[in-house]
């Protein structure tokens, strides 16, 4: 009988690992620069250098940077695993890292010079939307095929929640990125007033689901039981998961506009299926006619 042998790609894995570590560092400094220029406003030195465009750089480089890089970080070293096969391209895999180093600092220049297009978690500019978009191609079309060429016929459930992540966040960032250009440097959006509203805090809200969670949940899926040396306990516990979070976070970005001129039924809708809101239910039903009953909400 002949033995098949393959590889890990374990550079990619450092690779990720190492970006995670520096951007994290990165981004953390500037969070806690931006915190004391509440305290010291002394320290908004210039305009590059003020909150209003610090603040969005340090959103940015821990969400998309850190957390970013540390889910890549993750799924590669874990879907060739749950694959049992190599990556599928080395040069896709190193267009992935290296474009995605290259967004993080065009973002890192773009934003203290103050080009942004004021979304939040989406204020980069047109040319820089367009990149993310090519980027996070590459990065599926790496995934799906190694998925196909996969040694392991079973699809794990932590896959899905990959595949979850790919999806969603694709059809997030380029429908809330559509954009008029009236230069290089500055759009406008392609949406207004309350449509532009619901849009954004649809992506906005998702972007915090399907960027900062389900990635992480599939991690945890593998690297818990591996941690534990145990199968996971129930595995028609993680497809109920799985299913239930995929269909109830996507719908609860409307629950950023309560109060606003979007039309109730649409603030309700996002109140219902938003799971971290509903012990809170009771403080949407009252009517809000008092300065300490405003609090009460703001606290929420």
């Amino acid at each position: 009988m002949q033995v098949e042998k393959f590889y890990y790609d374990n550079r990619i894995v450092k690779n990720f690992a190492y970006a995670t570590v520096f951007w994290g560092v990165i981004g953390m400094l500037v969070g806690l620069y931006v915190s004391l220029q509440l305290v010291f406003p002394s320290l908004n030195v210039t305009e590059y250098g003020s909150f209003g465009r610090l603040r969005p750089l340090h959103t940015n480089a821990v969400i998309f940077a850190f957390v970013g890089n540390g889910i890549f970080m993750g799924v590669y070293y874990s879907l060739q695993r749950l694959c049992k096969a190599r990556m599928y391209s080395d040069a896709l895999t190193k267009i992935h890292f290296w474009g995605w180093q290259f967004i993080i600092a065009a973002a890192a220049i773009s934003l203290p010079l103050g080009m942004t297009s004021g979304k939040e978690y989406a204020e980069l500019e047109w040319p820089i939307d367009i990149a993310i978009a090519l980027i996070w191609v590459v990065f599926g079309w790496n995934m799906f095929a190694t998925i196909l060429k996969r040694r392991e016929r079973h699809l794990y459930v932590a896959i899905w929640f990959y595949i979850a992540t790919f999806v969603t966040v694709a059809v997030l960032h380029i429908v809330n990125s559509f954009e008029l250009p009236v230069s290089f440097f500055k759009s406008y959006s392609w949406y207004a007033g309350v449509q532009d509203a619901l849009v954004q805090w649809w992506y906005g809200h998702n972007a915090v689901a399907f960027f900062l969670t389900t990635p992480y949940l599939g991690l945890m899926y593998y690297f818990l039981p591996k941690a534990a040396n145990r199968p996971v306990y129930s595995y028609k516990l993680s497809i109920i998961h799985f299913w239930s979070l995929i269909f109830l976070y996507i719908w609860a970005g409307p629950h950023h506009l309560l109060y606003t001129a979007l039309p109730n039924w649409a603030q309700s809708l996002g109140v219902v299926f938003c799971h971290a809101h509903l012990p809170k239910l009771g403080w949407y039903d009252q009517r809000i006619t008092t300065p300490a009953a405003w609090d009460r909400v703001r606290m929420m």
